[in-house]
């Protein structure tokens, strides 16, 4: 298979799961769309009618998240032993975040964040025998520095409440990679975001609770595996043709 082919296989790939994430993102708004409370439709007093005038914003946030793995194996053979290993992700993988956030106003619906965050959390990776049905395991914990650039895009306020949705490129550096054992993954990835999320405007601060999901766009998988000199172990390596990071974040925004 020659490398042209791969990049136009992975382009597809890429496409579809921005495809499907896109799908996803659009049911949600409409479920929340229909919904929303027959007395909304009712003016009420305004909380904070001023805070949207700032070019400024500036806040904290906290949330909870699923990291994982999509992982393409290649059904490579040990050639020593004959096994097979599938590699595949064998449950959720719950983490916390936490960050601060500064939004500068282009427009009156467009923003442009930059959200600095810790994110904590592990993925858990099954290895199934083919041959024999063993299994392995691995906990890979992950302990990621991240800069997200997001472009948000309002809808007009409407009473306490003005729902947005939001995109952009997420930059994480994992500190952790070199703790990790049977697969490994390279410290930098770059994620493509989509979310949706909707401002909350209380009588002394804005909430924002946050829908977003992440999408890895390269390879990590570490193939230059020098720090393994056991056959046996380099065999889960050579099982995976590439891994990207994906995650599904739900964020709570004080502002």
């Amino acid at each position: 298979m020659t490398r042209s082919h791969n990049k136009k296989r992975m382009h597809y790939v890429i496409i579809g799961r921005m495809s499907k994430v896109f799908c996803q993102t659009i049911a949600i708004i409409l479920l929340l769309l229909a919904t929303l409370p027959l007395e909304a439709q009712e003016r009420k007093v305004q909380n904070k009618p001023y805070i949207d005038l700032r070019t400024l914003h500036y806040g904290f946030f906290i949330g909870i998240h699923d990291q994982g793995l999509s992982l393409r194996g290649n059904g490579y053979i040990d050639p020593a032993t004959g096994r097979q290993w599938l590699v595949k992700n064998d449950r959720p993988n719950f983490g916390f975040h936490v960050g601060v956030l500064g939004e500068l106003k282009l427009h009156n619906h467009i923003g442009l964040r930059l959200q600095p965050t810790l994110y904590f959390g592990s993925k858990h990776l099954a290895f199934v025998d083919q041959l024999t049905g063993e299994r392995l395991s691995q906990d890979m914990k992950s302990t990621y520095i991240a800069m997200p650039i997001l472009a948000k895009i309002t809808a007009p306020r409407w009473n306490n409440y003005r729902p947005y949705v939001i995109a952009g490129i997420n930059p994480i550096y994992d500190l952790t990679t070199k703790k990790q054992s049977l697969l490994r993954t390279t410290p930098l990835s770059v994620n493509l975001e989509v979310g949706l999320g909707c401002d909350f405007y209380l009588p002394f601060f804005k909430l924002i609770p946050e829908l977003k999901f992440s999408l890895g766009l390269a390879d990590i998988l570490d193939k230059k595996r020098t720090d393994l000199h056991d056959s046996e172990n380099i065999v889960f390596t050579r099982s995976i043709d590439q891994a990207t990071s994906n995650m599904v974040t739900l964020t709570l925004y004080f502002e």
